[in-house]
């Protein structure tokens, strides 16, 4: 049982080209990110963030971490909280205990710093989403959600939130409300244009701060600009 486990852990288990190749022409991709949406919220500096997508496996868990990846190599305090308490991956993607984390935290159980684990990158703090609850929505618009938030800006200059797609449940609806921008991500040959322009909506319904959106997994020719930059 232990190995079929172990097993699991390493399929699920996700490479970080952000951490791992820095120097990558990828890197570079999410590097560029991370500056356009610095320089969309320009008006407003960019302290809380939360990261999702219109539908399943578009890639938003990987952008997500990559990102907060890229903001850690800035120098800046990150926290990076799972936030998609219905199905979770990034205590897989960063091989963390996930007996506790969010959910500990929003019902009470715990307190921030009990539940907060370290990376093995400099100013790269995680919370993995803890045990599932059965009411992830009304726990994510609790005011326990906004003390959290608020506490966590206080010991961090970028709180990045992974959660639930949009066009699933209403998590990401209500966790806009109390973040500073929203990122959508969709995945080249898989989204439709109609549920991203569907997400969209759903997200300016509640007043939500919609900074862009990335185009995942494109194909990229070796006659693309990006190569001219090392190897």
């Amino acid at each position: 049982m232990r190995r079929s486990k172990k097993k699991l852990s390493n399929k699920k288990a996700r490479t970080l080209i952000a951490k791992m190749n820095p120097r990558s022409p990828i890197s570079e991709q999410y590097r560029t990110i991370r500056t356009n949406l610095q320089f969309a919220s320009v008006d407003q500096e960019l302290r809380t963030m939360m990261v999702t997508s219109a539908g399943p496996a578009e890639g938003k868990s990987l952008t997500v971490s990559n990102l907060a990846v890229t903001f850690a190599q800035q120098d800046k305090k990150v926290l990076l909280v799972d936030a998609d308490m219905r199905k979770p991956t990034l205590h897989y993607t960063f091989r963390l205990d996930n007996s506790r984390g969010l959910s500990s935290v929003l019902i009470g159980d715990k307190l921030m710093h009990d539940v907060v684990q370290q990376s093995d990158l400099d100013n790269l703090n995680l919370m993995s989403s803890g045990p599932i609850p059965p009411n992830p929505s009304e726990l994510l618009g609790s005011r326990a959600m906004e003390n959290f938030l608020q506490a966590a800006k206080q010991s961090y200059d970028v709180v990045i939130f992974d959660t639930a797609p949009v066009l699933a449940v209403t998590d990401g609806q209500i966790l806009s409300n109390i973040c500073d921008g929203v990122l959508l991500v969709t995945r080249s040959k898989q989204t439709e244009i109609d549920a991203g322009k569907k997400a969209v909506d759903l997200l300016h319904q509640v007043n939500a701060n919609v900074l862009g959106a990335v185009l995942n997994d494109v194909e990229q020719k070796k006659s693309n600009y990006y190569y001219y930059y090392g190897s």
